[in-house]
């Protein structure tokens, strides 16, 4: 099954219904990301292990039966320009580079 091209939907039905951990489906998506975006450009950080690590607790979750979101466990990424606590947030922009942001945006915390 390629979950690349499956939608956010989808592949939180597979997720809840334990077809397919969220674990399996971030890495798919972070291999892609690895033999695409060299050639792409569409990510200027990728926090990789942390994906992996909260993919673990969605699922230690899911098995207890404490889904608390319709898309709980589905991979996502997170535009530059919004800030996330502990990752760089530069808007592409030289004047931020290094910038790692002490909060996380108010649209990324609700979803």
């Amino acid at each position: 099954m390629n979950l690349i091209q499956l939608t956010a939907t989808q592949i939180a039905k597979l997720i809840h219904s334990r077809q397919v951990t969220s674990e399996q489906a971030t890495r798919a998506f972070l291999d892609r990301i690895s033999a695409t975006d060299s050639r792409v450009g569409a990510f200027l950080s990728v926090a990789g292990d942390r994906a992996i690590d909260q993919a673990r607790q969605v699922d230690q979750k899911i098995a207890k039966g404490q889904i608390d979101s319709p898309l709980a466990g589905v991979p996502i990424a997170i535009k530059d320009v919004l800030c996330t606590t502990g990752e760089p947030t530069t808007a592409a922009s030289k004047i931020l580079k290094g910038y790692v942001s002490p909060y996380k945006a108010t649209a990324v915390e609700k979803l």
